[in-house]
């Protein structure tokens, strides 16, 4: 060739996006398998009648929406395509060359993605050995070229989640300069009332903000549209390095009509959450180690044995996520199909 690409990408981990089998059942992806709400999917068709357009790229109706159900300053807000295309940047708009952003490991696959493509230095920190973040030894790694520190809670994939006292613990022994990020994408299936809203710990500081996404709960996984809440100088940093216009018009509309209708889409958590307890009961009692989660998800640390489970699950049409020789994510469905995967979880310790 006579021209050439940046030579660090031959390193750079892919995104591998859970699969996609016809006819299978798929619950690698952690998508809420209802779909939108019945009235977020008349507000799509009618959006769409006005797609020759170019959206609002300030997302300004999303934006003013997101203020006023958090009771925050508009300037607070970044809105995105998608949390993960937040978290791009946020690295993008911290971190010089070579500088350092922190994150668990084994957590969300897109922190190191991000990390590299921005030009930053990862620092991975293992998870403790109940699967869970350790924040003492994310405290011991930072150094002084640290700028983001990303804490996702719940953590994915394990469903590992920080209660109030240990996160504030943490935050109040970060030194100034690091940004620590709250990663919530999962916070609309939290139960445990010892658990916090990030965006209220994050009022009182001015290093934290809080990522959230509408993929999940809201059920708009195929529309990209997720926001941060963060100081104002780091949001208006973050809406400089947003490519333009990548919030398309029927994400923001979706959003919106979303958020209109959150008292029904959060019966439809507290819905999911309780499948999740039952879920996670049966495979504990058939004798699986698996963490406490307070996500749509459960994780099953199978190490050496997730290839073997995983390609059980696909035999009875079921698409799990393994990672290598970790352990598998299930995503939390139907209870039809729940049980279906509590059988295929059931016939594999039996074979």
């Amino acid at each position: 060739m006579t021209v050439r690409t940046r030579p660090d990408l031959e390193t750079l981990p892919g995104y591998l996006p859970g699969r996609t089998i016809p006819g299978a059942i798929k619950l690698a992806s952690n998508e809420v398998s209802l779909g939108p709400l019945p009235s977020v999917r008349g507000v799509i068709a009618e959006a769409a009648a006005g797609i020759n357009r170019y959206p609002d790229m300030g997302v300004t109706a999303l934006v003013d929406r997101l203020a006023a159900k958090l009771s925050v300053e508009p300037s607070r807000i970044a809105v995105g395509c998608g949390s993960v295309a937040l978290c791009q940047q946020l690295v993008q708009a911290m971190c010089e060359p070579g500088e350092g952003v922190m994150f668990p490991w084994r957590s969300f696959e897109a922190y190191p993605i991000v990390t590299q493509i921005g030009g930053a230095r990862a620092i991975k920190v293992p998870l403790t050995g109940a699967h869970a973040l350790d924040l003492d030894a994310m405290l011991a790694a930072i150094t002084d070229d640290t700028r983001v520190i990303y804490v996702c809670t719940p953590n994915n994939p394990t469903g590992t989640t920080l209660r109030r006292a240990e996160l504030e613990r943490f935050l109040d022994a970060v030194p100034r300069g690091p940004l620590v990020v709250l990663d919530e994408a999962y916070k609309e299936f939290i139960t445990d009332p010892d658990v916090p809203d990030g965006i209220e710990v994050a009022r009182g500081r001015d290093n934290v903000a809080v990522l959230r996404t509408f993929s999940k709960a809201y059920g708009l996984a195929g529309l990209r549209v997720g926001y941060c809440y963060a100081p104002e100088e780091v949001a208006a940093a973050m809406r400089k390095v947003c490519v333009p216009f990548s919030v398309n018009m029927i994400a923001q509309a979706a959003a919106i009509a979303s958020l209109d209708a959150e008292d029904e889409l959060m019966e439809r958590c507290r819905e999911i959450s309780g499948e999740r307890e039952r879920v996670r009961g049966e495979l504990l009692a058939m004798g699986y180690e698996v963490p406490e989660t307070q996500a749509n998800f459960v994780w099953l640390p199978l190490a050496e044995r997730t290839p073997a489970f995983n390609a059980h699950c696909l035999e009875q049409k079921l698409v799990v996520r393994a990672f290598g020789e970790e352990g598998a994510r299930v995503t939390i469905s139907t209870a039809e199909e729940n049980d279906l995967f509590l059988a295929a979880a059931r016939s594999f310790l039996a074979g």
